[in-house]
């Protein structure tokens, strides 16, 4: 299966094929508004900013497993991204991330990535303590927490994963790299 087979819906509920995305860098996260890692956004923005026009597409999927840190309606998340954050990219519709429900696009990250790299010894302390308070990862490869970043190239290669406590403006060099790589290509 191939990234470009799967349907997602937005926050309005429309569904939309990743096929639209071809050709397009996709930065895919699992967010809450009500977690530590929150301030994330302000980071995810500033990249979507830089990087939109050269093919960037941030992908937002709110995810309520974790810690309940995703309360509200997709309209209300939208509203305090958008408040609080001045976030211009949308959010998608409210999904699970790991389970018996989890969406299709995550069971098919976490396969083509089921392993993060944590850097840093507080970075690793923190996933330490993450991970014994995540009830919903069950299994190998299974997403820990909220703010779990996915890169995927204009081919539809999912090629990086990131945990969550990895700082979006340190991903800038791996979406550049694959900007530039692929604009070469063409």
């Amino acid at each position: 299966m191939s990234i470009y087979d799967i349907q997602i819906q937005n926050r309005k509920g429309e569904n939309i094929s990743l096929q639209a995305f071809k050709n397009k860098v996709l930065l895919i996260v699992n967010t809450a508004t009500g977690c530590g890692f929150t301030p994330q956004y302000e980071g995810l923005e500033t990249l979507y900013k830089k990087y939109h026009e050269k093919g960037l597409e941030i992908l937002d999927f709110p995810c309520n497993q974790f810690g309940h840190q995703a309360p509200g309606t997709d309209d209300e998340i939208h509203q305090f991204c958008t408040a609080k954050y001045n976030t211009t990219f949308d959010q998608m519709a409210k999904i699970e991330v790991n389970g018996d429900n989890e969406h299709p696009i995550y069971t098919l990250l976490k396969q083509q990535q089921p392993n993060e790299e944590v850097k840093g010894l507080k970075n690793k302390m923190a996933m330490k303590a993450i991970s014994k308070i995540s009830k919903t990862c069950q299994k190998k490869g299974d997403i820990v927490w909220n703010f779990t970043k996915f890169l995927v190239d204009k081919n539809g290669n999912i090629v990086k994963r990131y945990d969550p406590t990895f700082d979006p403006k340190n991903m800038e060099k791996d979406i550049l790299d694959l900007l530039e790589k692929e604009n070469n290509n063409e």
